[in-house]
């Protein structure tokens, strides 16, 4: 297929592209829209429709919407994500195009959006940054802290190239939509596909987008410490390596390191005295950070049992290497080294009549830490087991990353994505 696809005019159904809007209460502005829409899929010269997703409209958003032709679909769940999600499923069109029903994106300029999908992407992302926010468009709140902040967190937490996260104005495929599999309710929808677009491998780009003021006369439906909070915890929760793997890590090692130093006793460093109290506290950090480890494997595991094309290194190894077995056999041998140590403690402390045994308090320290790990191993491996018997083994032709960066050239679509139709080879 040429990078440049040629459309050729499309006289009937099927319909190749669906226009969504989530709509509560847009009365000023959801005609603005549909207008506007109605002349960007003119534009295209293809067969199209315009799916207002309802919910809970208690003004004229709906006879509004219905006067201009547009088909409306309600959704009694509250949420934007949740009428997002009702509208693309009701949509028939190949392409998607969603975006916001108040005005502040032009739905007449759709094209640039509908020539990226022909060109092989499967979502295509607009960015504000870049296209230009005129006055007014965006609180200074929104638009010099929140958005670039929890854009950037993502980009670190998904290795992604998208810029702007959130930007209301997106198109992508019926397929993509169908394989990303979306459930958010709220705003972090947004976050949400672009995540799972990512982890599954789709191929993402983005293209310059003006944002326009508003048209609402009412208080917006965003919240913004709220909708801020919900995509931070998105990303915090689809992001294992950086909420638990690299924190435990971290403090598993140094627990380690202060257990090594004080477990032959107290030591001193220019005058400064590690002792007891130090090993009690490294005991206490290393448990923690295997726990805070422990957790990030298994959600690492549950999640490649979601997403079939994430394959790490990490993940590839647990499928060919990990056991069940192997687990229990690690978790005993720590658990009987370290309740060893404390036998032969005990022993010596009835050898010396139950005297004193200030001596041996670091080696037992180190012994009831083993013992802790040991058998925190044992049981965490059964229910690793479980998870990953639930999967299948990942393939050696799998992709080791998170898919091609948007800068690099697309690929080939796949059969059955995108309009077949009005493409022409």
């Amino acid at each position: 297929m040429e990078m440049h696809a040629r459309r050729t005019r499309h006289t009937g159904p099927p319909i190749a592209v669906s226009v969504v809007m989530p709509c509560l209460n847009e009365e000023r502005s959801i005609g603005i829209c549909i207008r506007k829409a109605h002349k960007g899929l003119s534009a295209l010269d293809v067969g199209g429709e315009i799916i207002v997703a309802d919910n809970g409209s208690i003004d004229a958003s709906v006879e509004i919407a219905e006067r201009l032709n547009a088909r409306v679909v309600r959704e009694e769940r509250k949420g934007y994500g949740a009428a997002l999600i009702r509208g693309i499923s009701a949509a028939k069109g190949d392409i998607i195009l969603m975006g916001d029903a108040d005005d502040s994106y032009d739905w007449s300029e759709i094209t640039p959006f509908v020539d990226k999908i022909l060109m092989g992407y499967d979502v295509v992302m607009g960015n504000r940054f870049r296209g230009g926010i005129m006055p007014g468009a965006m609180p200074p709140l929104h638009r010099y802290l929140g958005n670039p902040v929890l854009s950037c967190i993502g980009r670190i937490a998904f290795r992604s190239k998208i810029g702007d996260f959130h930007c209301g104005m997106r198109a992508f495929t019926k397929n993509a939509f169908t394989r990303m599999e979306l459930t958010s309710s709220g705003m972090e929808f947004a976050t949400e596909m672009v995540a799972n677009a990512t982890l599954l491998g789709l191929r993402v780009t983005e293209i310059p987008i003006k944002l326009y003021p508003d048209k609402r006369d009412r208080p917006p439906h965003l919240r913004s410490f709220r909708d801020g909070w919900r995509h931070l915890r998105f990303i915090l929760a689809y992001a294992p390596d950086y909420l638990y793997v690299i924190p435990g890590v971290g403090l598993f090692l140094l627990g380690l390191l202060t257990q090594g130093l004080l477990i032959g006793g107290p030591v001193s460093f220019s005058g400064v005295s590690l002792g007891p109290n130090t090993l009690a506290l490294g005991s206490l950090v290393t448990l923690v950070g295997f726990n805070i480890l422990n957790l990030g494997v298994l959600a690492k595991a549950l999640m490649a049992r979601r997403y079939s094309r994430v394959r790490t290194r990490f993940v590839q190894w647990m499928h060919r290497r990990f056991t069940l077995e192997a687990g229990l056999i690690l978790g005993l041998a720590l658990a009987l080294v370290g309740t060893s140590i404390d036998v032969i403690t005990a022993i010596e402390w009835l050898r010396t009549f139950l005297g004193p045994m200030e001596r041996t308090v670091n080696l037992s320290f180190s012994a009831t830490t083993m013992i802790v790990l040991g058998v925190n191993l044992m049981f965490s491996s059964f229910l690793l087991h479980m998870i990953l018997i639930g999967s299948s083994e990942p393939s050696s032709t799998a992709l080791h990353h998170h898919g091609p960066r948007e800068d690099e050239p697309p690929l080939k679509p796949p059969e059955n994505d995108g309009p077949k139709d009005y493409l022409l080879e």
